[in-house]
């Protein structure tokens, strides 16, 4: 399949005009590294927005960066760290698990609305995106929010083209919302708690006066994977708090204290915490694992009781993050599995992360919608590419 890699907006416009004026359906990809995500997308040609790439503003006084689409989000990150500050909603870097060696884009992580283990705090990658510039599939282009954090002009398409995963424009420039990093991390551990044990301790500790930014619980099949965590010898559940120094001390023994009725607990220093939440993050234990890997999303009360059918049901590798509220699943590449993925996510959601082409291409990768949001869903896609030629097929079959 050949690859257009424009390196302005007006090359991304052309190429967009003359697929259409072709008929020919575009594969919109930054540098790839998500190509297992979601069902695979048939088209004639590939538009990646890896050459728009490059830092066109960053003011770390308000608090704001633009970059190109095809920006690494190595590079964002480098430049933000020099000044002290952080991307906000800490999106994982997938390149272990699906074995690839290209660095992620902001252009990728934005489409995808990538979050990890900071979003139970911060919230997702969708409520730090200011402003985007993008090309829809009638080649029109569009320009939504800004540089500012009270932006209002309008609707607010940033939030609609976050998610949108390539289906309904092509993102080619982004304004960042970015915060000053934290001076120290700390990580509470609870070791040897049952799930359910787990999820009522992370539940206080969400629920606590000290900011809380990461809940996670890893059996210890899962936290054996972790090098700083594997010498526990047990299942973890992992607390994390980040701010200056002394608020991190402070906060930290008060919290210990707190949930002194869950059993003895230890302190990560900010190094080993570091760590710990990196691999929480990019899904690091499941990597080993050779077959299907879901996302799923319940209510955190529910997650014990969802990685318990799912052990019944096919003997599932999981672990629990966003305090019980997110669970990641492994287990073998099958319809059947599928299947019983979704009837235990039961009103929650669900995404296919990683699965073999065949079975991506066979099964719903995300909940069915019902009548109305289906019909809502099919006028916006409508409105956006008319034509169909953007990222056909990467969400539903068909769409």
């Amino acid at each position: 399949m050949s690859i257009i890699a424009p390196t302005d907006i007006d090359g991304v416009v052309a190429a967009i005009e003359a697929a259409r004026d072709a008929r020919t359906p575009l594969a919109v990809r930054g540098n790839g590294s998500k190509d297992g995500l979601l069902r695979p997308v048939q088209a004639g040609q590939t538009l990646s927005t890896a050459g728009l790439a490059g830092i066109s503003l960053y003011s770390p006084q308000e608090l704001i960066l633009t970059a190109g689409a095809g920006t690494t989000m190595a590079e964002i990150a480098a430049a933000v760290a020099a000044k002290g500050q952080h991307v906000i909603a800490e999106p994982p870097d997938f390149s272990a698990l699906y074995g690839t060696a290209v660095p992620q884009t902001l252009g990728g992580v934005v489409a995808a609305n990538l979050s990890g283990p900071r979003r139970v705090m911060w919230g997702a990658t969708r409520d730090h995106v200011m402003g985007v510039v993008a090309v829809n599939g009638r080649g029109e282009r569009i320009h939504s929010g800004g540089r500012v954090l009270k932006n209002v002009t309008g609707l607010d398409l940033c939030k609609l083209l976050t998610g949108s995963f390539g289906t309904l424009a092509v993102i080619t420039d982004i304004s960042l919302k970015v915060l000053p990093a934290p001076e120290r991390r700390g990580t509470l551990v609870l070791k040897g708690l049952s799930p359910e044990r787990a999820v009522a301790a992370l539940s206080r500790a969400l629920g606590s006066p000290y900011a809380v930014s990461g809940a996670a619980y890893l059996p210890a099949a899962m936290a054996a994977r972790v090098p700083v965590l594997a010498w526990f010898g047990d299942s973890v559940t992992l607390v994390r708090i980040e701010d200056f120094a002394p608020a991190v001390a402070y906060r930290m023994e008060r919290l210990k204290a707190d949930l002194a009725e869950f059993g003895a607990a230890e302190l990560l220093d900010d190094g080993a915490s570091v760590a710990a939440w990196a691999s929480v993050r990019d899904v690091a234990p499941m990597v080993a694992e050779q077959g299907a890997i879901w996302r799923v999303s319940v209510r955190p009360s529910a997650g014990p009781a969802v990685a318990a059918a799912l052990e019944r049901a096919f003997g599932a590798a999981w672990f629990m993050d966003w305090g019980g509220g997110l669970l990641w699943v492994a287990g073998p590449a099958t319809e059947e599995a599928h299947d019983a993925v979704i009837r235990a996510a039961g009103v929650g959601t669900f995404m296919l992360v990683r699965a073999p082409e065949a079975l991506r291409a066979a099964v719903a990768v995300v909940p069915a919608e019902n009548a109305v949001l289906s019909r809502i869903s099919r006028n916006v896609k409508s409105a956006f590419d008319p034509d169909g030629i953007l990222n056909p097929g990467r969400l539903v079959a068909g769409g």
